[in-house]
């Protein structure tokens, strides 16, 4: 396996001209996000993730994780490689400073991410679920609650978890039957059992602070009667000490396709007394604050998409280079060419490079649109930029994560047939990358999110300002006078028109029949991606451009002018043709009975 190195360079491209760094450290709070800091952070988080998470990645797949007597041994250099990770500071990047975090803005913590999780995607789901524990508690968590976790939860001292999955209710969290009884002291007892908890039992912390939803005896049916509670491994003492081991046990691990490195868990809660656990927000209001998790979540699980994608990349392009086979067409009678001189492997790695920093750009858009939603002194401001946000995220994560699958299986086929043996590593990408468009909602459901609920949100406002964006990069291309940005401009215009035919025919549709614009969601939201990777590459190319014309241009500036391009000419004419199934209706969805889908 090829080893990871962080693609710094994009990472500042992206963060200094598409996202404005420097205007998010002028905002209170970020004062202390000036560039040579956060340069510092990004190439230590790259060094990190290359010397210490990228050579352990590989026995995480092989050797995985075991349960031995209720206790979740990790694999080989992973709890060693924790205690750096959290003497590092790496775990608390974007944390609140008040609750020992660097208190940089979102956007940074997450381009270190992206390369901690391209260097070891298992490992890095633990800080993720933490990440989320934290936001929940520090949202919906008492003044006590927030004193005796959020410190070690910030620090990684403790990792969290997100208790929502049970054998009967999968998606549809509203039949989840774990039960909670309040007791005399306030707290309550829970008992049942959750599966597919990441990370739900392991030897890398002291303590593991679960983020349960249950159900209490006179409940509501449905997701109104769920309520959230905190239940830790280990209970925890007023002084913040650990107290009495509380009643829940890993019951087993899963046997995965991907991921072995992480430990995917089924919980019991409850087999004696009764897990001790302690009402987060209110009675019967646990969605509302599960949803802050989940939300952080899905923007984490688009970045996977990203991450592995970038790894695949970089090992199928170290091959691209030093495998040799065959004569070129129209090279010279040269026997065994490295096989990047051939057509068609270079097709596939300009649609992994192409796709990977369209990627990249919306989802450091939309974690920008995070800290301004929150940060800005304009409450305007705030309301557009959380608007974009409520818009982007399943774009982010549905979107990101299929291409995550698509984009490493053209990494295992540019290897050929070494591609589809286990030890050239290029296999475990692919493996590892198929789980993301499932989990933190499958991307159906994203599709469906995008559809009924962001598209009316605000009036329509976000995606009617996101489409008017478009249109005026597509003219600041077309007016550069430049061919590859009027080629860009073209195929762009090409684009945003089918995404505003298509979004029209659904907002039509969700008033007459919703049906309808049900089936045409996941078209809708793969050709929204397309179009939306093709104006951002669009306005890092406009920058190149000018960078270029004035003499300071380097290389860099001048593949992104072919970047844009070749996504222009190869991938931007995907979006027109989806017009037609996202406008299709429900009709032949439908059309055959059950029995006759098997005739």
């Amino acid at each position: 396996m090829a080893d990871y190195t962080a693609p710094l360079a994009d990472i500042r491209f992206v963060l200094n001209n598409l996202v404005d760094l420097g205007a998010l450290a002028r905002l209170e709070g970020f004062d202390h996000a000036e560039p040579d800091l956060v340069d510092a952070v990004l190439e230590e988080a790259g060094k990190f993730a290359a010397e210490v998470l990228g050579p352990i990645n590989r026995a995480g797949d092989q050797e995985g994780a075991r349960l031995e007597n209720g206790v979740v041994r990790t694999a080989p250099g992973f709890a060693a490689a924790y205690k750096q990770f959290v003497a590092g500071g790496w775990n608390g990047v974007s944390c609140a400073a008040e609750w020992g975090g660097g208190g940089l803005p979102h956007v940074v913590a997450m381009a270190v991410q992206e390369m901690m999780t391209s260097a070891n995607m298992a490992f890095c789901l633990c800080p993720l679920l933490t990440q989320g524990a934290t936001e929940l508690i520090a949202a919906y968590g008492t003044a006590e609650q927030k004193r005796l976790y959020l410190g070690k939860l910030v620090s990684g001292e403790w990792t969290g978890t997100m208790n929502l999955t049970e054998p009967q209710a999968g998606s549809d969290v509203g039949a989840l039957r774990t039960k909670a009884v309040k007791q005399p002291d306030g707290s309550y007892r829970i008992t049942g059992t959750k599966i597919f908890i990441t990370f739900g039992e392991h030897d890398m912390a002291e303590n593991l602070i679960h983020l349960v939803l249950a159900r209490l005896p006179d409940a509501p049916p449905g997701t109104r009667g769920i309520t959230c509670f905190i239940v830790p491994k280990y209970l925890v003492n007023a002084d913040g000490s650990l107290g009495a081991r509380n009643d829940l046990r890993c019951v087993s691990i899963e046997h995965k396709l991907g991921i072995h490195g992480s430990p995917t868990c089924v919980m019991s809660y409850g087999d004696q007394d009764g897990a001790i656990g302690y009402l987060v927000g209110e009675e019967n209001k646990g969605m509302r604050c599960m949803f802050t998790m989940m939300n952080s979540a899905r923007l984490s699980v688009g970045l996977q998409g990203l991450a592995i994608a970038e790894r695949a990349y970089q090992q199928a392009l170290a091959f691209a280079k030093e495998r040799k086979q065959g004569r070129s067409i129209g090279a010279d009678a040269v026997d065994n060419a490295p096989i990047i001189r051939h057509a068609d492997v270079r097709r596939m790695l300009m649609l992994m490079k192409s796709q990977i920093e369209a990627m990249r750009a919306l989802i450091y858009l939309n974690a920008e649109a995070i800290d301004l939603s929150h940060r800005h002194p304009d409450p305007a401001v705030r309301e557009a930029k959380q608007g974009l946000v409520e818009l982007l995220t399943p774009i982010s994560k549905g979107w990101s994560t299929d291409l995550g699958v698509e984009l490493t299986s053209i990494g295992v086929q540019i290897h050929g047939g070494m591609g589809f043996i286990e030890e050239t590593g290029a296999a475990q990408h692919m493996r590892d990358a198929r789980i993301a468009p499932i989990y933190e909602g499958t991307n159906g459901i994203q599709a469906l999110d995008l559809v009924m609920r962001k598209l009316p949100n605000q009036g329509g406002r976000p995606v009617v300002q996101l489409l008017g964006e478009m249109r005026h990069t597509e003219a600041e291309l077309s007016a550069s006078g430049a061919a590859d940005l009027t080629i860009v401009a073209g195929a762009l215009g090409e684009a945003v028109n089918a995404l505003q035919k298509a979004t029209d025919w659904l907002v039509t549709a969700l008033a007459k029949d919703q049906p309808g614009a049900a089936a045409g969601a996941s078209a809708y939201l793969r050709l929204f991606g397309t179009a939306v990777g093709g104006y951002l590459l669009g306005r890092q190319a406009l920058t190149a451009h000018g960078r270029v014309a004035a003499g300071d241009g380097d290389d860099f500036c001048r593949a992104k002018l072919v970047t844009a391009r070749f996504y222009a000419e190869q991938v931007l004419p995907q979006a027109a043709a989806l017009l037609g199934p996202a406008t299709a209706g429900a009709g032949t969805l439908f059309a055959l009975s059950p029995e006759l889908l098997s005739a």
